[in-house]
């Protein structure tokens, strides 16, 4: 008997009892066999996932912050040139 063969029976058997245990457990739940990893379709995060991708937060920079950044940028833009015109 080959192993993957083995493997497929074995899978069998453990739907089987899966549902047997939905049924004994009283939820009406069906499992399915993925084919392999990752979300399944119709999954609630999916949709949450694909709407937060569409509307992304903008985030706001204070007038004082972003005159920081200039000095900063200005400050190294300066020293580059600096360090240029040596060498």
């Amino acid at each position: 008997m080959e192993v993957s063969r083995i493997i497929a029976e074995i899978d069998g058997q453990i739907a089987k009892l899966q549902q047997a245990r939905a049924l004994l457990a009283g939820t009406t739940a069906t499992t399915t066999k993925r084919t392999g990893p990752g979300r399944p379709k119709g999954s609630k995060n999916a949709a949450a996932a694909a709407s937060a991708a569409t509307t992304p937060r903008k985030r706001k920079l204070s007038p004082e912050g972003r005159k920081r950044i200039a000095d900063a940028m200005k400050k190294r833009w300066a020293e580059r040139r600096k360090q240029n015109s040596k060498g």
